[in-house]
């Protein structure tokens, strides 16, 4: 059995704006100090994978190769959601050795890295029987920004739940039964591409013709531009689910930070030295520099060279909208 690691990072992170920028996006940042999100990716599943393939973006290749070591780095000549990149560096994989993948996002935090590890080896031995297995996180909160798995008491996936409103969330956390759908795979890459085949043929066509020697850029536009959620998982009937209680994060947006970074006087700050007075739940990045806070809570401020974000810790789910407006505006230099 010869597995290998597949690190997707071609996202921008946008809600980390204005951190993370098309060059340097989240998975490239050293979040919470140490080493950066890919890094420790690729750090921590080093010991179950005989290689890794990484798959990135064009504006966003040069930062990537950098954090990527030994990894084999490859580039979507355009992002089209996690189908194309998974079934292309499962292809990818494969020609370099691969009989089973693992799928990873590169910009997720874990606290407890041998948790994951034994949840990993735990999918892979299970993969063998030619499932597909997804892990769930034990979820903290009732989160409607994630979408959920309800698991059957055999092991496989009862189903997928869409990214609920907070009254469903509430009662998918109250159930006790429900995990979080954190993007992670686990699967044989015969048994993927048979369900490729199955479910989405256009992709599975596509991998065919970058097989045979066409090159990917051409190939590309015919890809299905969706999740394998949507186009794989929901729709197959063998999908197994392996819980996970890691201490994870998706640092999916700043208020995150609060997972990741100890909690001090008036809240999660990164900076050189602090003052607080008077005040609480603050989330602040501001490397290098005093950061003094003065009777405000619940504020999120983010220093960089070149911008500055401040809003209100309820509304950091909109920092997207920042991106949105510079791009209108023609102010791409800023995103």
């Amino acid at each position: 059995m010869h597995t290998h690691a597949l690190v997707l990072a071609g996202g921008r992170g946008t809600r980390f704006w204005p951190l993370s920028r098309r060059a340097r996006p989240k998975q490239v940042l050293a979040v919470g100090g140490g080493d950066s999100l890919l890094a420790r990716t690729l750090s921590r599943v080093g010991a179950l994978v005989e290689g890794a393939v990484v798959v990135t973006g064009p504006d966003m290749e040069a930062a990537v190769r950098e954090e990527s070591g030994r990894a084999h780095v490859i580039v979507e000549p355009a992002g089209r959601n996690t189908l194309p990149a998974i079934a292309w560096g499962t292809l990818v994989a494969a020609e370099r050795g691969a009989d089973t993948v693992i799928v990873l996002p590169s910009d997720h935090h874990v606290s407890r890295p041998e948790a994951l590890t034994e949840a990993l080896d735990q999918a892979i031995q299970i993969a063998q029987c030619g499932a597909l297995v997804t892990l769930g996180v034990r979820p903290t909160r009732a989160e409607t920004g994630f979408g959920w798995i309800e698991p059957s008491p055999d092991g496989r996936v009862a189903r997928f739940v869409e990214k609920p409103p907070q009254a469903v969330a509430d009662a998918l956390l109250a159930g006790g039964r429900h995990l979080w759908n954190a993007g992670m795979f686990v699967f044989r890459v015969d048994a993927f591409r048979a369900a490729l085949s199955r479910h989405a043929p256009a992709t599975a066509a596509v991998l065919e013709r970058i097989a045979r020697g066409e090159p990917v850029g051409a190939c590309w536009p015919a890809m299905d531009a969706t999740s394998i959620d949507y186009a794989v998982m929901e729709k197959h009937d063998d999908v197994r689910v392996v819980p996970l209680d890691c201490g994870w994060s998706d640092v999916g947006s700043w208020t995150a930070l609060d997972e990741v970074v100890p909690p001090g006087p008036g809240g999660a700050v990164v900076c050189a030295e602090r003052v607080a007075i008077e005040s609480s739940g603050n989330l602040v990045h501001a490397e290098g520099k005093l950061v003094a806070l003065v009777g405000v809570h619940d504020l999120v401020v983010v220093d960089t060279p070149d911008a500055l974000l401040v809003m209100r810790r309820d509304e950091a789910q909109r920092a997207r909208e920042v991106l949105a407006d510079l791009d209108a505006r023609g102010l791409s230099r800023y995103t």
